[in-house]
């Protein structure tokens, strides 16, 4: 059978190997932009649980530990492969509720139920994908479940058997795969979770962390939480600091103790301020400025048991920043995270806006059109559900629209409408083209519904083009890529190779125009890389051919794409 600390271990040890892995994952990705994140998103996902997991003691219970992990994957939730991660071991958890222990049959039964939830998030299921590895990994110990009696090894060895097999025979079920020769990348990361988790199933030893592979993000911090503070000191402390010490705890709710996380909060505002208390029905997670730290742990412990206690000194804190920003102004200061504070819902506001972009310039942009708060995200940077959150946290209004502009982001972002304490609707913006054009559209005016309505309705009209570099050499779509060369992409998909990028995005203007002859607008967003005496040539070549033609340039600031070009 197994117990709480052979499903804790199991997990950790899930988590080490897909991080060891994570580079080899990323490279399957078949689309040759620079944005193979596929097994930096499901680390850092799982990455998320395997704090949370250290901190569990070994007497816990296999329900315990499964609800941990599932808490934990749900709020650290990064791009589409890493939340279906997540689902899928949230409905692996509902499956070992109440439970002690589990044997195979039980395992099975919540495998089982994991797919389904999986599959239910997903609008339009795609078979060849990580659904299809983990559907047909779960269907095979399902049908033997009751032969194991209690033989875990053998029950994990045909579990992690039948996701290897459905993993190859994902090119046969999505041509795309085949063509490039490759498995998928999502099924890659989700056999990588259950070959280490079968390590200690196996053998009691956790799969150790490869060295720098341990550290599972990537370069670039994806998303604004560059770890788990919930906001940037640095940004608050510019004025007068109220409360000395910024404190934040994470509480792992009793059953037997019936409290509203409500009275916590108003707790802690009788303390200090800026309080933020996120719960669900396993964890408190709160987050307060206090002069009396030791007295909001001890009101704390009246809800259940604490973990991840985190304590600083603002006003230290103050003194080094201010004296390391002394001795760097002439150089540009990192990615930090924002400083999103939570603010209870104004009742005399109706909406608020979230907007995820990546570039100084685009982030402007979207503030000067009315966003509320940007998150720090894109392509290779998906952020986490949890950092879409504490935005949406951050707007005090009674509904936030939420614009992800990534089709990688979309399924985070909708995980983070069941957490809030407020109405969030989700616009499945994919670009950010379609994310400006949805925000023009919106109507002070009109009701929640009806703006949903009008800003959908605006953002499918929009044309939008990228022009980029491959990453790697590839044969995709029937084109010949080879690393380095620009990428023009039409409406997310491949249009056409080139070898110069102001040449490519002239072609590509030109195509999107022939495509939309009522377009009246062009906006030309470039980022790193690019230059504004670049973006003026491309004006001027556009001016030239479309006389009528409003043309607007932008500098945007985004990595990875040199480009961003709307027509409309």
């Amino acid at each position: 059978m197994m117990n709480g600390k052979m499903l804790r271990d199991a997990f950790l040890s899930g988590a080490n190997n897909i991080a060891n892995h994570r580079q080899e994952v990323d490279a399957l990705n078949v689309f040759p932009v620079p944005d193979g994140d596929t097994g930096t998103n499901m680390s850092m996902t799982i990455g998320a649980a395997k704090r949370e997991l250290e901190l569990v003691p070994d007497t816990a219970t296999v329900a315990e530990v499964s609800q941990s992990a599932a808490s934990a994957l749900l709020r650290g939730a990064r791009g589409n492969s890493g939340v279906i991660l997540s689902l899928l071991f949230r409905g692996f958890a509902k499956g070992l509720a109440g439970k002690i222990t589990a044997g195979p049959a039980e395992l099975a039964h919540a495998f089982g139920l994991g797919v389904e939830a999986a599959y239910k998030a997903v609008m339009k299921p795609t078979e060849g994908t990580i659904l299809t590895v983990s559907r047909l990994a779960a269907d095979a110990v399902k049908a033997k479940a009751e032969d194991y009696g209690d033989d875990l090894s053998a029950f994990w060895d045909d579990l992690t058997e039948a996701g290897a097999a459905a993993l190859l025979k994902t090119p046969e079920l999505l041509p795309v795969l085949k063509k490039a020769g490759v498995v998928d990348a999502g099924g890659k990361g989700f056999l990588a979770v259950l070959e280490g988790m079968g390590s200690v199933v196996k053998t009691g030893q956790i799969v150790p962390p490869a060295g720098a592979a341990a550290a599972a993000a990537p370069s670039v911090p994806a998303g604004t939480v560059l770890d788990n503070n919930i906001l940037n000191i640095k940004d608050e402390l510019n004025g007068n600091i109220t409360f000395t010490y910024c404190t934040e705890f994470i509480v792992l709710r009793s059953k037997e103790i019936e409290k509203s996380p409500v009275a916590l909060r108003a707790y802690l505002d009788s303390i200090g301020d800026s309080v933020v208390v996120v719960d669900d029905e396993n964890l408190i997670k709160a987050h307060v400025h206090t002069d009396n730290p030791g007295n909001a742990l001890e009101e704390a412990l009246t809800f259940g048991m604490l973990t991840n206690v985190k304590i600083d000194n603002m006003r230290e804190q103050f003194e080094r920043n201010k004296a390391a920003s002394g001795k760097a102004d002439a150089q540009e200061a990192p990615a930090e995270k924002k400083n999103f504070i939570y603010a209870p819902v104004d009742p005399d506001r109706e909406f608020g806006f979230v907007a995820i972009a990546a570039g100084p310039g685009l982030e402007q942009l979207f503030l000067d059109l009315g966003v509320d708060h940007v998150v720090s995200g894109g392509q290779t940077m998906n952020p986490s559900t949890e950092d879409i959150l504490e935005a949406v946290q951050a707007t005090p209004a009674k509904t936030v629209f939420v614009l992800p502009n990534n089709k990688n982001i979309i399924m985070a972002a909708e995980q983070a409408v069941k957490l809030a304490d407020r109405r969030v609707l989700v616009l499945q913006t994919k670009t950010i083209p379609q994310g400006l054009s949805s925000l023009l559209a919106y109507d002070a005016n009109a009701d929640a519904d009806q703006n949903f309505i009008e800003m959908t309705r605006a953002y499918e009209q929009v044309g939008t083009g990228m022009v980029t570099f491959a990453a790697r050499d590839s044969d995709f779509d029937g084109h010949k890529i080879r690393e380095g060369e620009i990428l023009a992409l039409e409406n997310g998909k491949l249009s056409f190779v080139d070898k110069d990028a102001v040449h490519a995005a002239t072609r590509l203007i030109k195509n999107l125009l022939r495509k939309n002859s009522d377009a009246a607008f062009v906006t030309i967003i470039h980022g790193e890389g690019a230059t504004a005496e670049q973006a003026a040539e491309i004006e001027a070549a556009v001016h030239a051919k479309y006389s009528d033609i409003e043309v607007a340039v932008v500098d945007g600031g985004q990595p990875v794409y040199y480009y961003i070009i709307s027509v409309e």
